[in-house]
């Protein structure tokens, strides 16, 4: 008989490529994934991993195990799922994954709400940039993630996924308090698209939806650096160096020297949550959803 374990230990190996990356992944030793393989060979009788240059490639026989792992896995945690739900208990491990903006603005509040009402629930956080969340979801390494959609800029989600809006965030400009547009009341879009601009981190979701919404309006946008932390983005612009498009999510208190305008039309960016389907019943999962809409709803008022 196969053992989910080691078909567990196959389509990590699968998934992330080598036995290394899998064995980090689960959270055990190269040894260990070496080991389960092994004997995952011997249950088969046919090999399932060969050397490739300095890699490993999968055979034919273990794609096949991978597929049927696949689904086999989804069903483990699908029952997993319904036996919590029968119990109705939130309790166990739960892996969340947020956006930078989502952990300042919504997670203090959420995981303390759910550490008074849930006690025995225990929540891994993660920050990761949104296509970071959907990679990590699936691998299998996040059980919920909190991510954002720029109007127009939509976030691809994989198949069998679930989610929930929490709220609408929106950007102002950020300008050195001495700029001339500092201290206007509103701001047209057209008006500062010729910024230099202190964008996020290059590649990553909010830096091409930057450069998406400047091109779409006839620009070309001057990027002078690439900064995610935010500490370090309002230092920089309360020295001179630039503006940023500033999120209202997560803000807090600006430094001196920074002033923030409303711009129109809206930068509007969508709050949401996502778990896969068959997840939907656990109530550990229902109740982190909840403690996120109601954080939302405190931070809007």
């Amino acid at each position: 008989m196969l053992s989910v374990d080691r078909l567990r230990v196959l389509h990590a190996v699968a998934v992330h490529g080598s036995l290394r990356a899998a064995a980090e992944a689960l959270h055990v030793t190269n040894s260990a994934v070496s080991q389960q393989i092994a004997k995952l060979e011997r249950e088969v009788g046919r090999p399932l991993v060969e050397r490739s240059g300095r890699g490993i490639r999968l055979t034919d026989t273990a794609d096949l195990l991978v597929e049927h792992a696949a689904r086999i896995l989804s069903m483990v945690q699908r029952a997993e799922a319904e036996l919590e739900a029968h119990h109705d208990s939130v309790s166990g491990d739960l892996r969340l994954s947020a956006t930078p903006t989502a952990v300042r603005g919504l997670l203090p509040q959420a995981l303390a709400s759910l550490r008074e009402a849930h006690p025995g629930l225990r929540v891994e956080l993660h920050e990761e940039e949104p296509r970071e969340s959907v990679q990590s979801m699936v691998r299998g390494e996040i059980d919920l993630c909190v991510v954002i959609d720029w109007v127009g800029s939509p976030l691809t989600l994989p198949g069998g996924m679930s989610r929930a809006p929490l709220m609408e965030d929106v950007g102002d400009i950020a300008l050195p308090a001495d700029h001339p547009l500092a201290h206007r009341e509103i701001l047209e879009l057209d008006e500062v698209l010729d910024l230099p601009w202190i964008s996020w981190t290059k590649g990553s979701v909010c830096d091409d939806w930057l450069h998406g919404t400047i091109r779409a309006r006839g620009g070309e946008p001057v990027v002078v650096h690439n900064i995610e932390e935010h500490q370090t983005k309002l230092a920089l612009i309360a020295a001179g160096i630039g503006a940023a498009v500033l999120p209202r999510l997560g803000r807090g208190r600006l430094p001196e020297g920074v002033r923030v305008v409303p711009v129109q039309p809206a930068l509007v960016r969508q709050v949401y949550a996502f778990w896969r389907t068959e997840a939907s019943r656990r109530p550990a999962v229902r109740a982190t959803v909840r403690a996120l809409r109601e954080a939302a709803a405190a931070h809007d008022t």
